[in-house]
């Protein structure tokens, strides 16, 4: 009789202990200047109006695409590679320059590793 009140008002415990441990809870709150989120539209705009002269080194499929950023990217990890999808080729293209000296400088250096290669310039805003 002593084990059939111990086992019920034991087992009673045990769920307790175990909703007890169980309902821990927190609550996180972030207290972020108000002006971050002005700055963040301020980048996002002044990035996407600004307009950059690239340099494309190939072209093919996405498998040739992949293998050519691979090649440039140890051949010229100073140089940020990107593959563009225009339709129906994908393009690799490097490099992010305001100046268009400094773009023509690094296009006669990349040029001579990839004879193909073509200056872009950027596009003009409408």
């Amino acid at each position: 009789m002593d084990f059939i009140l111990k086992t019920p008002l034991s087992l009673v415990v045990l769920i307790l202990g175990i909703q007890l441990c169980s309902a821990q809870q927190g609550k996180i709150t972030i207290e972020q200047d108000k002006n971050i989120e002005t700055l963040l539209d301020i980048y996002k705009s002044a990035n996407a109006s600004t307009e950059h002269y690239r340099i494309q080194v190939g072209f093919g499929s996405f498998d040739q695409a992949q293998e050519i950023q691979m090649e440039v990217e140890e051949d010229f990890p100073e140089l940020p590679s990107k593959i563009d999808f225009d339709s129906p080729t994908y393009r690799v293209r490097v490099g992010k320059f305001k100046d268009k000296l400094e773009a023509e400088r690094k296009f006669l250096e990349v040029r001579e590793k990839y004879p193909n290669a073509m200056l872009l310039k950027p596009k003009k805003s409408t």
